[in-house]
């Protein structure tokens, strides 16, 4: 069905890397005559900057900025949102239901480039590898001891696009694969060998690596807290490129200050930059800023597929 434009739409844009390395996004909504107004302050928005932003918006390209209801509701003209990624939890989707605005996400735009981020945190955190970097350039050339992937235990919790992405990169290190999932691929899981395990805590118990690929949720929130921290094996290691809240921090911390885990990497924080800066001065953390997908590829992917979205919504196509 083909929605007639009567007005010239108007598009707030709010990731800072949305077009930076191919325009090709901005010249889709261009060519298609949107009036297309682009984050002024160069960083995530605060919520009275998106109240403030999101005013005269017909439609949103947002990232991790605040789509609350408090925002949503200053925005009534508000009629379509594009996620610039897979994760909706900044997104009020119940508010956006009642109003009837759609919103859609760049699914497997970026799977690709936050598995192998994922990988590569893994390797980081078991074979110290910012803690050596750092002594090398101080002229300290001591030996530091890591442990290995090869032949180990990777846990996956979560089996979407990107934990099938680092099962099959796993596979390459002969590693023995588990993951928790409520909803299991058989097929994927024979095809690749992975083995469904019942349970957190077994997972958790049993696990030499652990890696998190899950929306966040009011049921997933601290989901990795001092419980399950517990039942992990003093030479295991836990990565995060999903959602800050899936981890309780403070009792990571604690995990990690007291050598009960190996080490974790973390891509993600509940507050970003983290509120929690004790965090910062341990040597058994890893730390990224939410830089898994930043990819010249996926960046290309996630604007070209949310530029095309927000098309095809007010034009009319296959995905209005």
């Amino acid at each position: 069905m083909t929605r007639a434009m009567a007005t010239t739409v108007k598009v707030l844009i709010t990731p800072r890397s949305f077009g930076k390395n191919d325009p090709e996004p901005y010249l889709i909504l261009e060519r298609a005559g949107f009036d297309v107004a682009r984050n002024p302050h160069g960083r995530i928005l605060t919520r009275d900057e998106m109240r403030e932003a999101a005013r005269d918006a017909d439609a949103i390209v947002v990232g991790v900025d605040p789509l609350d209801r408090e925002v949503l509701e200053s925005a009534p003209r508000l009629k379509a949102v594009a996620k610039y990624g897979v994760g909706t939890d900044n997104i009020d989707m119940d508010y956006c239901r009642e109003r009837g605005i759609r919103v859609t996400v760049t699914n497997g735009a970026n799977a690709e480039a936050v598995a192998d981020f994922a990988f590569a945190l893994l390797l980081a955190a078991a074979r110290r590898l910012v803690p050596i970097d750092a002594g090398c350039r101080r002229l300290e050339w001591g030996k530091v001891t890591g442990v290995d992937l090869h032949r180990r235990t990777l846990g996956l919790v979560g089996m979407g696009m990107i934990g099938k992405g680092v099962a099959r990169r796993a596979r390459g290190f002969d590693m023995r694969i588990l993951a928790y999932d409520m909803a299991r691929d058989e097929a994927f899981a024979r095809e690749v060998g992975v083995e469904y395990v019942d349970s957190l805590h077994e997972l958790a118990a049993s696990a030499d690596f652990i890696s998190l690929h899950l929306p966040l949720t009011p049921a997933t929130h601290n989901l990795f807290g001092a419980e399950l921290l517990a039942l992990m094996k003093p030479t295991a290691v836990l990565v995060n490129t999903a959602r800050g809240g899936l981890i309780d921090e403070d009792a990571l911390y604690d995990a990690l200050k007291q050598n009960k885990i190996w080490g974790a990497g973390l891509d993600v924080f509940e507050q970003e930059p983290p509120e929690n800066r004790k965090l910062l001065e341990l040597d058994n953390l890893v730390i990224g800023s939410h830089t898994a997908a930043s990819t010249f590829q996926a960046i290309d992917n996630m604007g070209l597929m949310a530029a095309r979205s927000l098309v095809d919504f007010f034009q009319g196509g296959t995905n209005a």
